[in-house]
């Protein structure tokens, strides 16, 4: 082929088209990296970042209620929203301004702009050209808007960032896990929540038992659940917005919230061009090296919907690299990839469900235990915490953990590393665990439930 500009080109400045690029660079690529907004992506902006500041805020009225069990004694509490968000869009500027210096020290060139394709070496971005070796898409995903009527007056959780003033009555529709944060979010700062999701419950694909126990915890929080049922309309009157749902039931809100799921960012990016294909949803064929239906057109993170994580972006960027510029084809590994819900009370999980434990093998067992988190025992507490372990009965490895309680998410991190590396039950039996933790519940159950 005749000689490029660049060896690649990437099209999306997130934190999967950032670690490609800067891998492809540090093993000799020439790069360019194409960005349209704030560097960092979804994850930075909108994302996972800003969205743990917004839960981190409303944990401090638990906490004060929590610290009233243990003898302190507070006035009034009053949370500024304004200058919380104020303080939240500094850091994130703050952030968007390290990534454009960590691809400059990677030696990879910045181009503002928005990119389309043109043929499989050629890219466009307003009136300059450049060509690469290979393209790499990484353009990511956005909230799905409703169709409902009247959605106009609706946001969706990318506006939820930069709301003027906390809402004091707000409606999320949705049952995935960005809608299950903002209700616990918008919740512990203060808000009335109602949340209508169309299925029977909340956040399916996750274990069951982690479902029921937030259920549970919600309807204790006083977020009002709505299941089997969707908004149908919505209309203006004032400053109020009136939703009337599928059963004919009229619920008036400051804001109404649509999180019922995100789409691969795809247009305007003249994909015919080098004949790239698209799923039914949307999403970017690729195969698992990441190359998608044109040979030097690659796409990798949540515009190509396998599992759309900010770490298995990056891993997805990381190993492209390595295929492309260093000699090392090498597939994402997508076996279990811990996550976290980060709900009130928060969930975390690794590995299968019972469910897909059951389809897939021959006989497991289940072992399970739920009490009252000790931080909790000085006062009048409902709330449970839930840990679950899922075990092949035949090998006696581990093959799911679960839990829902404090500091879960960072408490699953550990185990994750456990069952990567094929842990067993006897094993973590053989582990002494941190006296008094939650943690320890994890290596200390011993009888299998029914």
């Amino acid at each position: 082929m005749p000689e490029t500009e660049y060896d690649l080109v990437t099209i999306g400045a997130g934190s999967g088209g950032v670690r490609a690029s800067r891998r492809a660079s540090e093993y000799g690529a020439r790069v360019a990296v194409v960005e349209a907004g704030p560097l960092g992506g979804t994850c930075v902006n909108v994302g996972c970042v800003p969205k743990k500041f917004l839960v981190y805020a409303s944990h401090f009225m638990e906490e004060a209620r929590l610290a009233r069990d243990f003898g302190w004694n507070f006035g009034s509490l009053e949370q500024d929203w304004g200058q919380f968000i104020e303080r939240k869009n500094r850091e994130i500027l703050r952030l968007n301004n390290a990534y454009r210096t960590i691809l400059g020290k990677a030696g990879v060139e910045l181009i503002e702009g928005r990119a389309r394709i043109d043929g499989p070496h050629r890219v466009i971005i307003g009136e300059r050209t450049v060509t690469a070796r290979h393209i790499l898409i990484a353009t990511g995903s956005e909230p799905r808007w409703p169709l409902s009527d009247g959605s106009e007056y609706s946001i969706t959780s990318n506006e939820a960032f930069f709301l003027p003033s906390r809402p004091q009555k707000i409606l999320i529709a949705g049952g995935g896990y960005i809608a299950v944060e903002f209700a616990a979010i918008f919740r512990g700062l203060g808000s009335d929540v109602t949340l209508v999701h169309r299925g029977e419950n909340f956040l399916r694909g996750f274990d069951e038992d982690i479902r029921d126990s937030l259920r549970t915890a919600y309807l204790e929080r006083g977020v009002d659940l709505r299941f089997n049922l969707q908004i149908e309309t919505i209309e203006q009157s004032g400053s109020a917005r009136i939703a009337t749902l599928s059963n004919g039931d009229r619920i008036d809100a400051d804001e109404i919230m649509f999180a019922i799921g995100r789409t691969p960012l795809t247009e305007g990016l003249d994909l015919d061009t080098v004949e790239v294909k698209l799923d039914d949803t949307g999403a970017i064929i690729v195969d698992e090296f990441s190359q998608t239906t044109a040979a030097n057109v690659h796409a990798i993170g949540d515009v190509t919907n396998r599992m759309n994580l900010t770490p298995i972006a990056i891993a997805e960027g990381e190993a492209l690299a390595r295929t492309l510029f260093d000699g090392s084809p090498t597939r994402p590994d997508y076996s279990n990839v811990p996550s976290a819900i980060f709900s009130q009370p928060p969930a975390g999980t690794v590995g299968l469900t019972e469910e897909e434990a059951r389809l897939q093998y021959e006989s497991i067992e289940i072992f399970k235990s739920t009490f009252r988190p000790m931080r909790q025992s000085l006062g009048n507490w409902k709330e449970r915490c839930m840990m679950k372990l899922v075990v092949d009965k035949v090998s006696d490895r581990v093959l799911g953990v679960h839990m829902v309680g404090p500091e879960a998410g960072e408490i699953v991190q550990g185990f994750a590393v456990a069952l990567k590396c094929g842990a067993t039950k006897a094993q973590f039996d053989a582990t002494v665990g941190i006296h008094p933790t939650s943690a320890e519940e994890l290596v200390t159950m011993r009888a299998p439930g029914k």
